[in-house]
């Protein structure tokens, strides 16, 4: 493409496209956005819909997010927008196998995002053209797109959805399927140097810890350890009082101020809220109670966030072989992934075992939404509702972890009661008023609450065929048929868990 160009106040060289708004992208260059464009008013919001075939709920980007001057978005206008040459340059521009160029910029704005550690903003009223544009993409592009950018189970599924039994689309997938594959190696947009830390901000830890008092005190031994140590560490210990040692924190003295709550409620998000009211640290960095970390961690989490000028940060959790291993096995599996570490680009996926929000932005929230207490998808909603304030939330490589993953305690030791079945079964919070009797919720409630809560139908339509598609194809032969038999049940456990998700939607964000 024929880009112009602008050199901003501090030297660096944006490329675009359209009538600019150069004010504004002065602000813009300074932040954590590399592409920049104005597509909502101009006809893209939403473009591509079949992408959640392949997403439907389990990517953060497929539908686009509302009432939100900034926030990110992939679907790029062709004709209007703006990147930082480094970028284009780094990513080598558009695609020119599809068909027509707005699936071309459609293909490099997801890419991007999704696959190449960049961040592509929307912007209201960066460029002045609101003029609604068509858009068309035809059947071939919608393939060559799946084709090239997912393995080929997802292209067969698309065809199954689309009608398997139209030719023009057997047509296309053909033609897509034998002329391109899987992209592979693709180039990544390295992150910027970090910036030294500005003026003196403040840091406050929060471990929600439950018969692990032993791998707490190891963690605390880290944070005292901190080339930047934090101002205060709250540990919310959930152990029982016959199970629990309570002098086992003042066992020695810490740098900073150490709380320690014993949890007479249930729930991991309760007791992070308990400790975030607490909190008067400019930055608020959540850990799990079973990882290690090395002495630059809450460092380079403060770092990364002033340097691209962000709200937050989801670091990088390395898995360990067992839970005895310690940060010199850290420092080796780091290089074994040392070739894929190196993006930033904006999350997709936030973990309270390893992250970092600017206060502000949590006392927006107001902590954590205690629906989510004896089941599992608590880290994903907080990120996803931080990205719907407009917060840029990256990913963040500089601050590693290695997460041990013991095989008993944690609040997990709540959520299995939700396996057991029949008298012995012990209510969980997200059951309400109406106990699990003879018939299990599958998936999980609080994850069926979180489809709902922060995705549309379409894209629970999708998840839905997705998920009996893949409980009769994934499996082996042999037991195909009884699968078959299996599914009125599994269709059953599947209606049981939407009931209990909506009655949780019928509650609402809670966080106390």
């Amino acid at each position: 493409m024929n880009l112009k160009e602008y050199k901003t106040a501090g030297g660096e060289i944006i490329l675009y496209n359209g009538n600019l708004n150069t004010q504004k992208l002065e602000l813009l260059a300074a932040g954590y956005g590399d592409i920049w464009h104005s597509s909502f008013e101009q006809g893209y919001k939403n473009a591509f819909p079949e992408i959640a075939i392949q997403g439907s709920v389990l990517f953060w980007y497929v539908r686009d997010f509302d009432n939100l001057d900034e926030c990110v978005s992939w679907r790029i206008n062709p004709n209007h927008f703006a990147i930082r040459k480094t970028a284009w340059e780094t990513l080598g521009g558009f695609d020119t196998d599809f068909e027509n160029i707005q699936t071309q910029a459609l293909d490099f704005g997801f890419s991007a995002l999704r696959f190449q550690g960049v961040t592509p903003l929307y912007v209201k009223g960066l460029f002045e053209s609101n003029r609604m544009e068509p858009i068309a993409i035809s059947a071939r592009d919608r393939y060559t797109f799946f084709i090239k950018n997912f393995k080929i189970d997802h292209s067969v599924f698309m065809l199954y959805r689309k009608g398997f039994w139209k030719p023009s689309e057997w047509k296309a997938f053909q033609y897509a399927k034998n002329k391109f594959s899987l992209r592979t190696n693709r180039p990544l947009l390295p992150p910027r140097p970090l910036k030294e830390i500005q003026g003196n901000p403040t840091a406050s830890y929060i471990i929600p810890t439950m018969f692990r008092q032993d791998f707490t005190l190891n963690l605390l031994k880290d944070l005292a350890n901190q080339n930047y140590k934090p101002t205060q560490v709250f540990v919310v210990d959930a152990t029982p009082e016959s199970e629990r040692d309570e002098s086992i924190y003042q066992s020695q003295e810490f740098p900073f101020e150490l709380t320690v709550i014993w949890q007479q409620s249930k729930g991991s998000c309760r007791a992070r809220n308990e400790a975030i009211v607490l909190c008067t640290g400019d930055y608020i960095v959540f850990g799990d109670d079973d990882v290690r970390i090395p002495p630059d961690f809450i460092e380079n989490h403060i770092r990364i966030i002033q340097t691209y000028n962000a709200g937050a940060c989801n670091g990088l959790d390395i898995k360990a072989d067992n839970s005895t291993q310690d940060l010199d096995d850290l420092k080796r599996k780091l290089k074994e992934v040392d070739h894929q570490r190196w993006f930033v680009g904006s999350t997709q996926m936030f973990s309270n075992a390893n992250s970092c929000v600017k206060k502000e932005y949590v006392d927006r929230l107001e902590g954590n939404d205690i629906n989510y207490d004896g089941g599992y998808g608590e880290d994903g909603d907080f990120g996803l509702a931080l990205l719907k304030l407009g917060v840029g939330v990256l990913h963040n490589p500089f601050s590693t972890n290695l997460h041990l993953k013991p095989v008993s305690g944690g609040y997990r030791f709540w959520g299995t009661q939700a396996r057991i079945m029949g008298k012995k079964r012990k209510t969980q919070p997200w059951e309400l008023d109406t106990p699990v009797k003879w018939v299990r919720p599958v998936p999980s409630p609080t994850l069926m609450y979180q489809f709902h809560k922060h995705f549309g139908s379409e894209q629970l339509s999708e998840y839905r065929h997705r998920y009996f598609i893949t409980f009769l194809l994934d499996g082996p032969k042999l037991t195909f048929l009884y699968r078959i038999l299996r599914m009125p049940y599994k269709q059953i456990q599947f209606n049981k868990s939407i009931f209990y998700a909506k009655k949780l939607m019928q509650l609402g964000v809670r966080t106390k």
